[in-house]
């Protein structure tokens, strides 16, 4: 996806936060996404009205409720990044993120994004969107939800967490108290806590099945690289309530990569209700060494850890 010069819709320049070089100079998947949240919220502010005068004076949240990036190229710590967006229908917005490198554009981000505002329970009054943002409100986040209505069906309690939610030897189970940190307009999780929780649930699937980040890095300099990811909002996790977070390596690809799954649910009654999901596809390369610069080849042990036995 290449955004021609007539339809993009430059939103401005940024550069990483340093807290994203957390191996050599190179910035982590999560601040790409950072990236494009901060493209999104200008954007708004260009349509008309940004995220602190849509609460205040109009009674809405603006939310992202579905993101899903491709990430052809590195990112470093000192990178200035233009962000390009442009409005497809509805909500749905097309992101681009660029840096110059030795004189030439280079595309670091592709990506499709959802937003919505969300009619706010503690806001003072309502009053409908500026005409730039029209038809992007909605009652809750299950209304502008992405997900298919097979993957909202919420699950009964039928034991503990771990079995209700059929956790198999190619998953991992994490729950983690919603912190106020976590969300925004004094309610619910917002969309950059569950990117937090897509790369903890990770780094803690990986440590339990002993090939952990450190490890990998120490015995073979091999560092993760994640290729795609996507984030989708199904419904509200309230400030303080218990996470609980599954992710499942779902396949492991030409040996290079797998491709996981992580799905969060909150207990309310007899019932877990899904509040998000996510899709991430990750590999290593090598930093040093025989293969230095290529993907590293997933070998049978480290393919045992993934899949919990099997390939």
């Amino acid at each position: 996806m290449t955004l021609t010069s007539e339809s993009r819709v430059t939103v401005g320049y940024g550069r990483p936060a340093y807290e994203g070089a957390n191996i050599r100079t190179w910035i982590g998947f999560k601040h790409f996404l950072y990236l494009v949240e901060h493209a999104v919220t200008q954007w708004a502010r260009e349509q008309g009205a940004g995220a602190r005068q849509l609460y205040l004076e109009h009674g809405l949240g603006l939310e992202i409720v579905d993101s899903s990036v491709q990430l052809p190229a590195v990112l470093e710590i000192d990178d200035e990044v233009r962000a390009d967006v442009v409005r497809e229908r509805g909500g749905r917005l097309r992101v681009q993120l660029s840096v110059v490198r030795d004189g030439a554009e280079v595309t670091v981000l592709r990506g499709r994004t959802t937003v919505a505002l969300v009619r706010e329970r503690s806001a003072d009054g309502h009053r409908p969107a500026p005409d730039g943002l029209h038809g992007l409100e909605v009652a809750d986040v299950l209304d502008a939800s992405t997900v298919a209505p097979a993957d909202r069906l919420a699950r009964p309690v039928t034991g503990s967490i771990e079995e209700s939610l059929g956790v198999g030897p190619r998953g991992h189970l994490w729950s983690w108290r919603a912190p106020y940190f976590y969300c925004h307009y004094s309610d619910r999780v917002q969309h950059s806590g569950y990117v937090r929780a897509l790369e903890e649930v990770v780094d803690r699937f990986l440590d339990a099945r002993g090939i952990s980040v450190g490890r990998m890095l120490t015995e073979r300099s091999w560092i993760p690289v994640v290729s795609r990811a996507r984030v989708q909002l199904i419904g509200a996790a309230h400030m303080e309530e218990t996470v609980h977070t599954v992710f499942t390596v779902l396949d492991v690809l030409r040996g290079v990569m797998f491709d996981g799954r992580m799905d969060c649910w909150v207990r309310r009654g007899d019932e877990l209700v899904p509040v998000a999901t996510a899709r991430i596809l990750h590999g290593y390369a090598i930093a040093a060494g025989p293969g230095a610069g290529g993907m590293a080849q997933l070998d049978d042990e480290v393919v045992r850890a993934l899949t919990g036995g099997g390939r």
